[in-house]
């Protein structure tokens, strides 16, 4: 479904931000043939973002990797938990979560690199969007993504994808820049938002990766904070063809994620959609969807 910028925002309903229509519009072959796929197919990406967050995310986002429907997830390499989740790695499908933000009052972590354009006044990362766009450094930036890469491909993992946590790195330009130049060096797809937002944002950020070879989904399911289970389900049954992104924030239940996250129970219920709801897979069978993770494009990239 596209977004209606002009509806009610008390409105629950999925923005499942396309680009399929926009790409093939203009001659190109479809990103599911470029795939192996017949022309038409409807591919989900679910990823799960904040590997590394805490220990009950860590827990949790590897179950959906390995007994759930789960496809893919990210790593955030600064935060407290991440290396306990290299630890665990077992070659699943994993990104980096670029991360420039540190958004929870009890539990703060900060860059990994020499970077004071990057601390607010409480030792970590700042806390919102802004105040990274405000006062953040752009070499002090690009030096502190290129290391997050970097040591999560020390700590032995196979990168799949680079994508952005708050979405901090993708819809400012200069930000943008940084983002995808990572991208190029480092032979990564991205995350992006649909091309119907491109004016919404201000710059057409999928025309510059497309431009620079840069291979990312054709859309993308936008959720508005932490708990998917009813957007996702509403999401499914109109998926366009091609590759969807969705994603979800999963953590089992425990003492140390009430502690750490206001939203804790959203996401122990995208824990449980992932791996214990028999509903969501039958929904995908029924509308014939198929699951694929951002190795399969990374492979394509290469």
């Amino acid at each position: 479904m596209k977004p209606d910028k002009t509806s009610d925002p008390s409105d629950d309903t999925p923005d499942v931000v396309t680009g399929y229509e926009a790409r093939m519009s203009g001659g190109g072959t479809s990103l599911e043939t470029r795939l192996g796929y017949a022309p038409g197919t409807k591919l989900l990406l679910i990823n799960c973002d904040d590997l590394g967050s805490c220990h009950s995310s860590n827990l949790a986002i590897y179950e959906c990797l390995r007994e759930g429907i789960a496809t893919s997830t990210t790593l955030m390499v600064p935060c407290p938990w991440s290396r306990e989740a290299a630890a665990m790695y077992e070659s699943e499908d994993v990104g980096v979560h670029l991360t420039l933000n540190s958004e929870f009052d009890l539990c703060r972590w900060g860059p990994i690199t020499y970077a004071p354009s990057l601390l607010d006044g409480d030792g970590g990362f700042p806390r919102t969007v802004v105040d990274v766009w405000d006062h953040a450094d752009l070499d002090e930036v690009r030096k502190e993504c290129h290391a997050q890469i970097e040591r999560a491909i020390l700590w032995g993992f196979d990168v799949s994808h680079l994508d952005a946590h708050m979405g901090t790195m993708q819809i400012k330009a200069e930000f943008f820049d940084v983002y995808l130049d990572l991208a190029v060096e480092f032979h990564l797809p991205l995350r992006l938002s649909g091309s119907e937002t491109e004016q919404l944002i201000g710059f057409p950020f999928r025309t510059l990766a497309d431009e620079a070879g840069v291979i990312y989904p054709d859309n993308f399911l936008f959720i508005p904070g932490v708990g998917t289970r009813q957007y996702l389900m509403d999401a499914i049954p109109q998926l366009q063809p091609g590759v969807t992104e969705a994603y979800l924030h999963p953590a089992v239940d425990s003492s140390e994620l009430r502690a750490f996250a206001p939203d804790w129970k959203a996401r122990v219920d995208d824990y449980e959609l992932l791996v214990h709801d028999p509903r969501i897979r039958e929904e995908l069978d029924k509308h014939a969807i198929q699951l694929i993770g951002y190795r399969a494009l990374k492979e394509l990239m290469h």
